[in-house]
């Protein structure tokens, strides 16, 4: 092995394509193959959660115990190779053989410290038997005891000599809590719960065990990693991010150019390239004619596709969308599913305006393409955004996005490749939109700040080569 390479073990609980909810899986899925074509090795550790098909995958070690509470947990390690990158698979069928990953429909599982506890736990089974590690790069909370586990219960162990921790906070606000009095069923002695420790308003948090323990934090983007320092954005751990600020770094996401590129998208009607934009035109007249508005190509076409969740900052569309669809006249695709208020908002908006507004309640992969290569504006209007994915699509896509300026957003998006407004109100993000189609009125400027924005590279090799130069840092 190369001395100036890392053997990275990440441990997460979403990896794309195995299992995904939101932006998490894609960082899994992406970045361990980039820091692998680096020259770093680079293996995933992951649930193997019922939905998840191993059919193909190879059984590495069988009745791997995981002590935790007084017991044990016998796991199988399962391991299956995707674009070069080893993920290894914990195979524990009561624990992770349910539907849903985190919870069903009556709530979150009650035992998910026991779950991802058993997780961090196999991880280091891994280490010592499958594939021996320098760098464990735990990912939010569900891996938030790695650290600890690392740093008090192995330290002396020679498999760990030498082993540095990396803690990535992908969403401060998902904090992985749980009663004082349960945390020895999670492997984690009393002695823990201290407000220096795991403590937090009266609970224990995981999360804060990563904050804590680990040798060196990131956030998703370099604002984000700023603003989580803030009360506004610290959701309570600011004074403690603010302690570690040495060890605390912002890396960008990367964008995943194998699936998102027009030019090579075998989900949209036509493809293009910056150099042939005027076939962008056929998608947005396909798109338009799906969804029942085929006459309405001259008219600006505003693209969501979201999580409906308080913190993509959709509730500020109620005193925006009368003005906008109605005397302003422009057309919007929305597809996304989430909290209630926030579909009745759109599902009423879009009675209220049936031949200028489409609402596609849940989620389909093809949509998303189509809403991307087919729109003129993306719309995010985020509350916060750690990094925020979609806006690099819509930048390759030449969709100019409209965006609050908040964490990731920020970041990547600049006054020649779309709009941004900045204070969380309704009255700005009506303004930010009234600038953006004023510009669209102006063809020759629209179309020039399309093939700014399509330039913009924010591949995963970029971030690949920081989160790599990182861990030659650690172990240096």
């Amino acid at each position: 092995m190369n001395k100036a390479m890392s053997r990275i073990l990440m441990v997460s609980s979403e990896a794309a394509p195995f299992a995904k909810t939101g932006g998490l899986a894609d960082v899994l899925g992406a970045l361990p193959p980039e820091l692998n074509a680096l020259g770093d090795e680079c293996g995933v550790v992951l649930p193997h959660y019922g939905s998840i098909d191993v059919s193909d995958a190879e059984l590495v070690y069988s009745g791997l115990r995981v002590y935790l509470g007084g017991g044990f947990y016998e796991c199988n390690i399962l391991k299956k190779v995707v674009r070069n990158t080893p993920y290894f698979f914990v195979d524990h069928p009561g624990l992770y053989g349910r539907d849903g990953f985190y919870g069903d429909r009556y709530g979150d599982f009650g035992d998910n410290h026991i779950r991802y506890a058993v997780l961090c736990g196999a991880a280091l089974g891994i280490a010592r038997y499958l594939f021996p590690t320098q760098v464990f790069h735990g990912h939010d909370w569900q891996a938030g005891l790695l650290p600890l586990f690392i740093k008090n219960f192995v330290a002396g162990d020679p498999a760990f000599f030498g082993a540095k921790t990396v803690f990535t906070i992908h969403n401060l606000g998902y904090q992985g809590l749980l009663a004082r009095e349960r945390l020895w069923e999670a492997g984690v002695e009393d002695r823990f719960y201290r407000s220096d420790l795991l403590e937090f308003r009266g609970a224990a948090s995981l999360l804060k065990s990563g904050i804590v323990f680990s040798d060196a934090l990131t956030t998703v983007s370099p604002r984000y990693a700023e603003e989580i320092q803030t009360s506004e954005y610290g959701f309570g751990m600011d004074g403690l991010l603010r302690a570690r600020r040495g060890v605390l770094r912002g890396l960008l996401n990367g964008c995943d150019y194998e699936e998102w590129d027009p030019a090579t998208d075998k989900l949209i009607a036509k493809n293009y390239t910056a150099k042939t934009l005027e076939c962008k035109a056929v998608c947005k007249q396909a798109l338009l004619d799906e969804v029942g508005m085929g006459n309405r190509m001259s008219r600006p076409l505003v693209g969501i596709v979201s999580r409906l969740a308080s913190q993509k900052g959709f509730d500020l569309l109620g005193g925006v969308l009368d003005e906008m669809l109605g005397w302003r006249d422009i057309s919007m695709v929305v597809l996304g599913s989430g909290e209630k208020d926030l579909e009745n908002l759109f599902s009423g908006f879009a009675a209220k305006y049936p031949d200028r507004m489409i609402f596609w309640h849940g989620f389909s992969n093809r949509m998303a393409h189509a809403i991307e290569a087919g729109s003129d504006l993306f719309l995010m209007p985020s509350r916060y955004e750690p990094c925020g994915l979609n806006q690099m699509y819509s930048l390759k896509y030449g969709t100019l996005p409209v965006v609050r300026a908040t964490g990731g957003l920020d970041d990547t998006i600049e006054g020649d490749t779309g709009f941004k407004f900045w204070r969380f109100d309704s009255w700005d993000l009506a303004e930010c939109l009234r600038g953006a189609l004023a510009v669209y009125a102006d063809p020759v400027r629209f179309q020039r700040m399309q093939v700014a924005a399509m330039g913009k590279d924010y591949s995963w090799a970029r971030s690949a080569q920081s989160y790599s130069a990182l861990y030659r840092e650690l172990l240096s």
